[in-house]
């Protein structure tokens, strides 16, 4: 149960950003706002990041719930995927002013 809740978080978190970064690219398009592409492409990016630790959390709960090896497996791989992406959006991140790392 507690990894479907986590997994759902993730889910919406992934789904905020992408909602708030349309709304923020289809204003700038139209010029009601003059928001730059850099700062809605970060503000999705950290989106992204925090839904990608909650389905890790979801898959280590559930590993340690119910352990197989074909689960650990899984996880093994799952981790190491989403650990490669983090480690590339955190680097995005990082090429960021500081003040826009808040």
């Amino acid at each position: 149960m507690a990894e479907i809740v986590l997994g759902t978080f993730g889910a919406l978190f992934i789904v905020y950003g992408a909602a708030i970064a349309i709304i923020e690219l289809l204003a700038r398009e139209t010029r009601l706002r003059k928001q730059s592409y850099h700062d809605i492409r970060w503000f999705f990016t950290t989106r992204i990041l925090i839904g990608l630790e909650f389905f890790v959390a979801a898959d280590v709960l559930k590993t340690i719930l119910e352990p197989t090896l074909e689960d650990l497996t899984i996880l093994g791989a799952l981790v190491a995927i989403r650990t490669v992406v983090s480690y590339f959006l955190g680097q995005e991140v990082k090429e960021l002013p500081e003040e826009r790392k808040l």
